[in-house]
């Protein structure tokens, strides 16, 4: 097939897929509100052990959009040129997104490329990481191998939210500079911090503190209580690198590209621990074309929220807590081992998440598409009636 033909076949079922999520065609019975009602399409083709639901990585389901897809492959053609060009292109854009100036952007391979660079330019063997206990690990390991030597893992609340306070005083106690690096929303909790506890604590400024804050998921976000602090560094603050991604929303996990925002002088020591050159003109072409496809990022939002009803209603069904969730995946409780539960789905053809200590009577479980999560629904109520979860 050529890839003209191989374009619009794709294009056809993008729009296809788009048009059931938005009309609802895809989602009977999800606003009953238990899931009775919900069914898999006879044409849904079921998960096998080779080609299985994989709702593990936090992925969206959705594939990148049919924009995104055709330009990378456009550039594949011109893959003997660097694409210094088209990174000058995507860094201007995101500048303007944020509202600043494209000295204050630093594009990475993905955000783990943007968090490694953070520790690298502002880390010293005195400096303190706080982080939650339940956080993103590339935090964690980045403060190791630049020789942080103090690492404090400030508890949970019961309910598994980010303990600000406490957070707080453990900046307070230090003599010595902090980095404060979390993910909001959480991962892997899928809970927010309020905005106005968290800007009023950078605002504050505590004394030789660095803000690391990782939005790999804002987009997803529907509390009216978050807020990203992309306008913070609009307005002037020095003491926070924004760390964001084309993982989640676009759908770009696999293509590597992410980038952070901060001034123009902390941007420019996160650069040097970098390459200038360290991303493909593939993806570099398909972030520019995704930014550009509104109609694939409301999808993308349309679907996730969709999937999310489909397995927050299975998990009241279950009587199974969860923690609210403002990402692309869910944290709930089970009433079983998580390993047994991980073989009885991976039997089912579907992937769950691995353990998170200390919760580890918990699940991390991603969200597919919602005709996926319907089938996944199905079998959690099937091994729910066995009391297998």
């Amino acid at each position: 097939m050529a890839d003209s033909d191989t374009t619009n076949v794709q294009r056809r079922q993008f729009l296809k897929f788009s048009g059931a999520v938005m009309g609802g065609a895809a989602l009977a019975g999800v606003s009953q509100p238990t899931l009775a009602k919900t069914e898999v399409s006879p044409t849904f083709k079921k998960p096998t052990a080779d080609h299985p639901i994989r709702i593990c990585w936090n992925e969206n389901p959705l594939g990148m959009s049919p924009k995104g897809q055709a330009a990378a492959r456009e550039m594949i053609g011109q893959g003997n040129l660097y694409p210094f060009m088209e990174m000058k292109t995507l860094q201007k854009m995101l500048a303007d997104k944020h509202g600043v100036a494209p000295e204050c952007v630093l594009l990475s391979a993905g955000a783990t490329q943007g968090i490694v660079a953070a520790f690298g330019a502002l880390a010293t063997p005195d400096t303190q990481l706080v982080i939650p206990e339940l956080t993103f690990s590339a935090g964690e390991e980045a403060a190791i191998d630049n020789s942080m030597k103090k690492i404090t893992k400030v508890k949970m609340t019961k309910d598994w939210q980010i303990d600000l306070e406490a957070m707080k005083k453990a900046v307070a106690d230090y003599d010595g500079p902090s980095i404060v690096y979390f993910v909001n929303p959480n991962n892997p909790t899928g809970a927010i911090c309020k905005a106005d506890a968290v800007e009023a604590w950078i605002k504050s400024k505590p004394a030789k503190t660095m803000f690391l804050m990782d939005e790999a998921y804002a987009e997803f976000a529907s509390d009216p209580t978050f807020r990203s602090v992309s306008p913070l560094i609009k307005d002037g603050a020095d003491n926070i690198v924004l760390l964001k991604t084309f993982s989640k929303l676009f759908a770009m996990a696999g293509m590597r590209v992410g980038w952070s925002v901060s001034t123009p002088a902390i941007i420019k020591k996160m650069g040097e621990k970098i390459a200038n050159n360290n991303l493909t003109g593939a993806s570099v072409s398909a972030a520019i074309a995704s930014m550009k496809d509104d109609k694939f990022m409301e999808l993308s939002r349309a679907s996730n929220e969709a999937a999310r009803k489909i397995l927050l209603q299975t998990l009241d069904a279950l009587k199974l807590d969860y923690v609210p969730s403002n990402t692309n995946f869910v944290f709930h409780k089970l009433n079983v081992p998580l390993a047994d539960y991980q073989k009885r789905m991976k039997d089912a053809g579907i992937w769950v998440g691995r353990a998170f200590p200390p919760a580890d009577e918990y699940c991390r479980c991603s969200l597919g598409t919602p005709e996926q999560m319907a089938y996944v629904a199905q079998v959690m109520l099937d091994l729910g009636k066995k009391g297998l979860i």
